[in-house]
């Protein structure tokens, strides 16, 4: 039981890292390269930055539920 609350904990550290990195590399290539290199104009940038927003929310809330279970399995 311990091993796979382990193996969870893990996935979901894996997780919260892979949205963090995926978000940023994202929200900075359409900001910096891909929008001005097409052209968009800069409201679309306000909803990049929105978009980008929502995904560091989504992994804040992720990681208090990893620091959750992280308090549950020491117990």
């Amino acid at each position: 039981m311990n091993d796979e609350r382990n193996l969870a904990i893990a996935r979901k550290g894996r997780h919260i890292a892979l949205v963090i990195a995926g978000t940023t590399l994202f929200w900075l290539a359409v900001t910096l390269f891909i929008g001005p290199a097409v052209g968009l104009p800069g409201r679309y940038a306000l909803l990049f930055d929105f978009i980008a927003l929502a995904g560091f929310v989504y992994a804040g809330i992720n990681t208090y539920q990893l620091w959750r279970m992280r308090q549950d399995s020491q117990r």
